[in-house]
C-alpha cells in the first residue's frame, strides 16, 4: 500500500498573502471579523469571505446567496495552514449553494492560499459585533445552526481594529481592556527593538500610564504582544500612543549595535513571558 504523502510543515504559513497580520490575528485573537478575498481566474475569480469562525464550527460555506466564505479558526491541520485553507476553499468551490462543508479531512501536497488567491485583491478587514454577518438578506440558517450562532452572540468579547497600525486589536475582556497587536517584523529582530524600548521603560503606552506590556505570544510565525490597558480605555484612546509607541519601535528596529547588558536583560524578560499557540 503506497504511503500517503504529507505537507511539510511551514512557521509562517501567511507569510506572501496581503494583510499577514490581520489573518494571524483573526485566527488566534479576534472573534467575529470577515476579511475580502478573491481567488484568482484560474479557479474562477471567485469572491471570497473569510471569516473567523462559522456556525458548528463549520470549514467552509457556499452560502445561499452565492457567497464562498472561509473560517480561519481551524483546530487541527497538516502543519501548513495556507495549504489546509486552500484545500477547503476549493473543496468549498465546487459545493451547491446553500452547502456547508462539515469537515477538514488533512489534504495532501498540492496548491497553498498563496496559489489560489488574487494576490492584488487587497485584506480589508472588517470586525463585526456579532455573527448576524453569516446570513444574508433572504437567506435562512438551519435551526442547529441558528442557535449555534445565538449562543455565541452572547458570548461574543468585544473587539476593536485600530487605524494607527496595521492588525492591532483592542478588547474588552470582562472589566479589562488589552491591546493585541500581530507583527510583521521578524520575530528576533522585533524582540531586539522591544527589548531596547522596555530596558528604557518606553514600551509602554503613554509612559505606561494608558497600557503596560505584559508579554507575547507567537503564532503562524509571527508574534502577538499584549498591552494591558487601564480600565476603561476605549478604543479611540489608543491610537494616538499606539502610534508613538509604533515610531519609537521603528527607531529601535533601525538600530544595528549590539544589545547592552540592560537590554539583554530585558530581552531574557521579554522572551520569559511568550507562549506558543499552534
Amino acid at each position: 500500500m503506497a504511503k500517503r504523502a504529507t505537507v511539510d510543515f511551514v512557521l509562517r504559513p501567511f507569510e506572501g498573502l496581503p494583510g499577514e497580520p490581520d489573518y494571524v490575528a483573526m485566527r488566534e485573537v479576534v472573534p467575529a471579523a470577515t476579511g475580502t478575498a478573491r481567488t484568482t481566474a484560474e479557479h474562477g475569480a471567485r469572491d471570497v469571505v473569510v471569516t473567523t469562525v462559522l456556525p458548528m464550527a463549520w470549514p467552509a460555506l457556499h452560502r445561499g446567496d452565492g457567497a464562498i466564505m472561509l473560517a480561519l479558526q481551524q483546530h487541527a491541520g497538516s502543519g501548513d495552514a495556507s495549504r489546509d485553507l486552500a484545500d477547503l476553499l476549493l473543496r468549498a468551490l465546487e459545493l451547491p449553494a446553500g452547502t456547508p462543508l462539515t469537515s477538514a479531512p488533512l489534504p495532501e501536497p498540492g496548491p497553498r492560499l498563496q496559489d489560489v488567491l488574487d494576490l492584488d485583491v487587497p485584506f480589508e478587514v472588517t470586525v463585526h459585533e456579532g455573527f448576524d454577518y453569516w446570513t444574508a438578506s433572504g437567506v435562512e440558517l438551519p435551526p442547529d445552526a441558528q442557535a449555534s450562532l445565538d449562543q455565541l452572540n452572547e458570548t461574543v468579547v468585544p473587539t476593536r481594529r485600530l487605524t494607527s497600525v496595521e492588525a492591532a486589536y483592542w478588547a474588552r475582556m470582562g472589566e479589562r481592556e488589552y491591546l493585541r497587536w500581530a507583527v510583521r517584523h521578524d520575530e528576533q529582530d522585533f524582540l531586539d527593538a522591544l527589548a531596547r524600548l522596555h530596558a528604557r521603560r518606553e514600551s509602554g503606552l503613554a509612559g505606561g500610564d494608558l497600557g503596560k506590556f505584559i508579554g507575547a505570544f507567537r503564532s503562524c510565525g509571527l508574534l502577538v504582544p499584549v498591552w494591558d490597558l487601564s480600565p476603561g480605555t476605549e478604543p479611540e484612546e489608543v491610537e494616538g500612543p499606539l502610534a508613538e509607541l509604533a515610531g519609537r519601535l521603528d527607531a529601535a528596529l533601525a538600530v544595528d549595535a549590539p544589545l547592552d547588558a540592560n537590554e539583554r536583560r530585558a530581552r531574557a524578560g521579554l522572551v520569559a513571558r511568550q507562549l506558543t499557540l499552534r
